[in-house]
């Protein structure tokens, strides 16, 4: 009929649908009208009903948990694989055949160098032509990549945060001087039986971790030595809070000879102005992670330091949402060619 678009349904899975991000990735799913999700595994669960696992879930006619191995690919578009890290690269090098979109939630294949991925992590990687040709998917600053790729890597929780901190102020400052102080959420841990996860053990408390060794410090090294054309490395240092999702980045530069903050601000402004995720906060206001939960917002601030010659920019993001499975859908509807903002315009809920 002419005057009619007829849009595009995509057959969906979710692979490790057991997981948080698993879940955040059906949430977001349910509320796309061109997603279909026709298929869900996790390894463990397969067999139950997925309101057995996630009873907020329950009652949505969702299909029942499976063995990866079980579902018949061949009639599936698109696949968010929500597996942990080091599980997913080889299922999705037995996928990356098909004529499926991929988008992959774990850390497999955000990192272009089989040397550095084996360095970070401690393992060799099986795929490394897939591991060269996947598109890093921090969206924002992959649209061109993103349109034509078929296997899309989303940004670790921490990275999002802090690349979207720092790369509009890379011809501002001394690139040497980056100092990011992260804190995440506990959900950041993923949904795993680990002592150190349980209430008692986080709760009135807050630590950093993986200090000076963090994985995704290689990772935002990465991106920025890329886009900046020279090498660049972070000191990253990421802390655990006791909360259930969020994440902040506070991120500590030093200015160029000549810059000063209203600049740096100027260069925000006018890169985010017309995004419709990433805003950047009016002159005194201090982004908060409350702000932004469950939505797929990142919200920037921008300060003076007390040494004059350096600034602080402040960001917030939902670890779960805008940090990884709202990033990835984002990533889709961008390969697809649809509304960027579809099935993504979430309100931040409050309190």
């Amino acid at each position: 009929m002419v005057g009619v678009r007829i849009m595009t349904i995509l057959k969906t899975a979710v692979l490790g649908a057991s997981g948080y991000t698993g879940a955040e990735s059906v949430r977001l799913i349910l509320g796309h009208p061109n997603l279909d999700l026709v298929a869900l595994t996790a390894h463990r669960h397969a067999g139950k009903a997925y309101g057995e696992v996630y009873p907020h879930l329950a009652h949505q006619g969702l299909p029942d948990l499976q063995n990866w191995q079980d579902v018949n690919w061949d009639k599936i578009d698109a696949v968010f694989a929500c597996l942990p890290h080091g599980a997913s690269e080889e299922t999705i090098a037995e996928l990356a055949n098909k004529d499926i979109k991929i988008i992959d939630l774990s850390a497999d294949f955000r990192l272009r160098n089989a040397q550095v991925y084996q360095k970070t992590y401690g393992r060799k990687h099986t795929s490394p032509k897939l591991l060269e040709s996947a598109v890093y998917g921090l969206t924002e600053y992959a649209r061109g990549e993103l349109k034509s790729a078929s296997l899309v890597a989303c940004p670790g929780c921490y990275p999002t945060a802090s690349l979207l901190a720092i790369l509009p102020s890379l011809d501002l400052i001394k690139t040497e001087s980056i100092i990011i102080d992260a804190k995440s959420g506990v959900s950041g841990a993923g949904r795993k039986e680990n002592s150190a996860l349980i209430y008692p053990e986080i709760a009135e408390g807050a630590h950093a971790y993986a200090v000076g060794n963090h994985r995704h410090g290689p990772e935002i090294d990465e991106k920025l030595s890329a886009i900046a054309g020279q090498n660049i490395t972070v000191s990253f240092t990421p802390h655990l809070i006791p909360m259930n999702r969020g994440m902040i980045a506070t991120v500590n530069v030093e200015l160029n000879e000549g810059v000063a903050v209203k600049d740096l601000r100027s260069a925000y402004e006018k890169r985010y102005q017309n995004e419709a995720f990433v805003h950047v906060e009016a002159e005194g206001v201090v982004p908060h992670t409350r702000h932004v939960r469950a939505s797929n917002q990142c919200r920037i601030g921008i300060f003076a330091g007390r040494n004059p010659r350096r600034a602080v920019i402040i960001s917030v993001i939902d670890n779960l949402t805008k940090g990884s499975s709202g990033q990835a859908v984002q990533n889709l509807n961008v390969m697809m060619g649809w509304d960027e903002t579809l099935g993504l315009n979430l309100v931040p809920i409050f309190p």
